[in-house]
């Protein structure tokens, strides 16, 4: 694909994909929306316009790194919701946000084969489920949102994408792939409901978040596994086929944890 159309592919690409989830979330409440989230909205066409630009074998190692990301993102969630039993959103996010930085740090100087990262992976986020405050479980009501999140979320996100895609090759597929999974709109969720609502519907944001990157890494694993030998169309194609598989058991666990 050449350089202008693979451009523009990002530009119309990634903003329907997160107003699509954006709008589900508004649609079945704030856990929820944590646990769509998690499915790879910015890190899935991310990976996809890396195996367009730099090949299959350069966005295998990048979806690598990105599902090495997982831990990363559960650092995130666990900073964010300790933190924000005992003070504001603005401390949570500071403190999740340097949790992030130090696990992409440590994971960049670690590099596992791909099917033992996706066990360990799957171990972090058992580990993440069982530390995250329990005191805030519960029903979380939905949160009405103002007219300019979502644009805001489109344009945060597609710049996002093309900025990393755009210095992938000088950072490296690893690293690329580890600082794609940021968690923008768990964020985004998690912050404006504390705000409005208080640490609860905040930590329910985060909690959905963890059991929805299941499927994130069920995700980025396949297409680790099948990228280089079968090439773009086949590699998506079941790579998402396994992560909505995941998805779907991890919403019902999710509903039996009454997170729903």
């Amino acid at each position: 694909m050449t350089a202008p159309a693979s451009f523009a592919l990002k530009l119309v690409l990634t903003p329907l994909l997160v107003a699509a989830a954006s709008l589900a979330g508004r649609r079945w409440g704030s856990a929820i929306g944590g646990w769509l989230v998690g499915i790879p909205f910015t890190s899935g066409p991310i990976a996809f316009f890396l195996a367009l630009d730099h090949g299959p074998r350069f966005a295998a190692t990048a979806a690598e790194g990105i599902m090495a990301g997982t831990a990363s993102q559960a650092a995130f969630c666990l900073a964010y919701a300790w933190t924000a039993l005992r003070t504001g959103w603005g401390a949570s996010l500071v403190a999740a946000t340097l949790a992030f930085a130090a696990a992409t740090v440590l994971l960049d100087a670690i590099t596992l084969p791909v099917i033992p990262t996706f066990a360990l992976m799957a171990a972090v986020l058992v580990i993440a489920l069982a530390f995250m405050p329990r005191g805030a479980r519960g029903p979380i009501e939905r949160i009405d949102f103002p007219r300019w999140d979502l644009p805001a979320r489109m344009v945060v996100a597609t710049t996002f994408v093309i900025v990393l895609t755009g210095v992938a090759p000088f950072l490296g597929a690893r690293l690329a792939g580890l600082l794609s999974p940021f968690p923008l709109y768990a964020t985004v969720l998690a912050v404006f409901a504390q705000r409005v609502e208080g640490s609860a519907p905040a930590i329910g944001v985060l909690r959905g978040l963890l059991l929805g990157l299941f499927a994130f890494a069920a995700f980025f694993c396949s297409l680790a596994l099948l990228l280089a030998g079968q090439g773009i169309g086949l590699a998506f194609a079941a790579a998402a086929a396994v992560a909505l598989a995941v998805q779907g058991a991890s919403l019902y666990t999710g509903r039996r944890l009454q997170l729903a």
